[in-house]
Parts: structure tokens; sequence; C-alpha cells
């Protein structure tokens, strides 16, 4: 990293990339946002329209490019490939974007030598397994987004129902980002004492555990609801990007469940898959093996293996 201000490239100016880059834009991070987009037209546009804004922003520099505009970046986010349709699961998706990134990974890769990549097209957990194949970079430097925003919809969902600020519960979902992916109750708080315990005593609700099961169930449909109502899901993963983008230029050693590289952990090794991680200034300094209950060492080990299997798919 060679400054605190960072320049940042954005790969698909579609709806999350444009999202993201105006969401970038008001937090002040980066000191250059770049847009590449196969659409030069809309790239362009979209940097129109943002820099029109710019006197009621931070100052920034904001244009389009092609993946020239890669070089010297602190960091690349990868949003670039066909979106995910109604009905259609994030793993359907999966043949359609790797032949995509099997060309844009090695043209970013070319000028990007040195930064941190961070895919977020889905499904996220493959294409990040992808991206660190195709460009050889170190696994510390290829980071998935992983299930950050999962885990945001659930301390917002079980803050709703239990009327508790979302700040004072910690609980991950980990896994897959997409149907295999599952809640780590066993080590879930709310102020520090047990999930269950908590909502049982001072929510006075009547059976906890089947609560926070519907609640997750809520969770993992909840995007395929907002593609039916809308088509895309674009704000909450943008914001979700400028916390991971913000950990990583800040040094801030803050643990996200990003998608990332995994060795032995449960047993499982060679795949990209979310859980809790170390994220600062150089990607994933290292991730946290949880303890987790016979049960949830099942689900993830059918999660990982689930990847696994369409990883096999794929011809690398």
């Amino acid at each position: 990293m060679k400054s605190l201000k960072p320049k940042i490239v954005i790969v698909g100016a579609g709806n999350v990339g444009s999202t993201f880059a105006f969401s970038l834009m008001i937090s002040g991070l980066a000191r250059e946002i770049v847009l590449i987009d196969k659409n030069e037209l809309l790239a362009k546009g979209e940097c129109m329209d943002l820099n029109h804004g710019l006197s009621f922003a931070h100052p920034t520099k904001i244009y389009a490019a092609g993946f020239e505009g890669c070089k010297d970046a602190d960091i690349v986010v990868i949003t670039a490939g066909a979106n995910q349709k109604p009905g259609q699961s994030r793993t359907d998706l999966v043949q359609e974007n790797v032949a995509i990134f099997k060309d844009i990974i090695p043209a970013i890769s070319k000028y990007a030598s040195n930064s941190i990549l961070l895919v977020v097209t889905n499904p996220v957990d493959i294409l990040t397994y992808v991206t660190l194949k195709i460009s050889g970079f170190p696994s510390n430097r290829v980071i998935g987004s992983g299930t950050v925003l999962d885990t945001a919809r659930l301390k917002y969902m079980i803050s709703e129902f239990y009327k508790v600020d979302a700040s004072n519960i910690h609980a991950y979902i980990i896994g897959e980002h997409g149907d295999t992916e599952l809640p780590v109750w066993s080590n879930a708080t709310i102020g520090g004492m047990d999930i269950e315990t908590y909502c049982s005593v001072y929510a006075r609700k009547t059976n906890a555990r089947i609560e926070l099961a519907e609640i997750f169930e809520k969770v993992k449909n909840s995007a395929y609801q907002i593609i039916q109502a809308k088509g895309a899901t674009n704000y909450s993963i943008a914001l979700a990007l400028v916390k991971i983008t913000q950990a990583i230029v800040r040094n801030e050693n803050s643990i996200l469940p990003v998608s990332t590289l995994i060795t032995d952990f449960y047993g499982i090794s060679d795949v990209c898959i979310s859980i809790p991680a170390l994220v600062n200034i150089t990607g994933v300094e290292q991730y946290v093996k949880l303890n987790l209950s016979d049960q949830e060492q099942e689900l993830f080990i059918h999660s990982a293996n689930t990847l696994k299997n369409l990883i096999k798919t794929i011809n690398l």
C-alpha cells in the first residue's frame, strides 16, 4: 500500500459496481476511483454522474478506463459478470461467469500485480477460487465478499425481532455464500451472553431456538426476494464492500467472514469459503478456527464439499 487514501478500481459498472462507486465516493476512503466495463459508454456515463456530485462529497479523482487503469491500484474490486436471475441459484451462474473471469483476470493481473483482488461476482466462493488460480496471487491478496452481507442481514433481523441494537449482537454466517451457508449459533452472543439464553430470558420469547432458525431461513432467502422484487441487490452489498475496503485501507484488523482459501479447516482444504478472518492492509492475514458444534461441523463440511464438487466441473 502506497497511500492512506488509495487507488481503487472497480471492474464492472452495473448495479453493484456503480452503487459501490457511489458509496465509496461518499465514504472518502479513496483518492482515486476507476471504473472499467466492457460497455465503455456506460462506465463513462457513471463517472460523469459521480463527478457532478463531487462538490458535495470528498475530493476524489473518478474516471473510466480500460484494464490499463488497474496499474498501481491498491484494491481491484471485481463485480463484472452475468446477473443472477429471478429463481436462479448462485451456483447456476457458475459456468457463465467462470468464462467471463477467464478473460478478465489475466487482463487485471497484467497491470495489478501488487494489488489486493476483492471478488464480488456470484457464485463468489467459486469465482474467488478461480481468481486465485488464474492470477497466481498469494491467497492473502485474493478475497471474496463472502458472507459479510449475510451476517449483516442476520444481525439486522435478530435486532428487529428481539429489539436489541445490532452492534450488541455477535453472530456469523459461514460457509458458501448461498444455499448451504450456516449460522454459528454455538458462538453467537448478545451483550456477551449466549444468544439463546439472552433471547429466552431478556427478550421473553417462547422458543428462541425455533425463532432463530426461522430468522436464519429468512436471511438465506432474502436475496431471492429482493431479486424477485427489483431485479438485483445493490445497496447493502455496496455498503458491505465499503466495510471490507475500509478494513484494508485503514489497516483495521477487522474480523470479517470473507471468502478465503482454507487449509485443513475441519479437514477441508483447497477451497475458498467464508469463515471469520482478520482483514488488514495485507488482505487476509489469518483466519479464525471457530469451535463449531458437531452439527455445525457437519453442515460446514457439506457446504465446503458442495463448492469443491462445483470446482470439479470447471476447466481451470
